[in-house]
């Protein structure tokens, strides 16, 4: 079995993170292609196995985040998908609550609740703020109050 080490080596870490805060800064200026393009690149910088890496998890809840913006939910639920298999993308109220999002919106509301239910679990109704109608499926359910 190869061993990892557990931290990004120095000069792939600030690369990461410099194409990471460019990223952002394209999804806050509406830009949110440009901003897929430089998370690819920087996820391309990760050693493999990719998923081992927490920046793997980051990097693919943005991607499902600017693909969501741009409508495309195929590509949304793969990345955050592959979020989800990052180290503690299970436990990632963003990601659930993304991931659930994305699911209902193409169709697959049982699937989508399971996952929203998981986010409220670990958030409560705070991480619905922007989202109030993904919070009333869970109360038309009656899965929260």
């Amino acid at each position: 079995m190869v061993e990892y080490p557990e931290e990004l080596p120095d000069n792939i870490y600030e690369r990461v993170i410099d194409l990471s805060v460019q990223g952002n800064l394209f999804l806050d200026s509406g830009d949110a292609l440009s901003a897929v393009n430089v998370w690819c690149e920087a996820l391309a910088l990760l050693p493999s196995p990719k998923d081992n890496w927490e920046a793997c998890l980051w990097l693919n809840a943005s991607l499902g985040e600017a693909y969501r913006v741009e409508g495309q939910l195929e590509e949304a639920k793969a990345c955050l998908l592959d979020a989800l298999n990052c180290p503690d993308g299970h436990v990632n109220p963003f990601v659930l609550l993304r991931l659930g999002q994305t699911l209902v919106d193409l169709g697959d509301e049982n699937a989508g609740v399971d996952y929203l239910l998981r986010a409220y679990m670990l958030e409560g109704e705070e991480i619905f703020e922007e989202d109030a109608q993904y919070l009333q499926l869970l109360r038309n359910r009656k899965l929260v109050d």
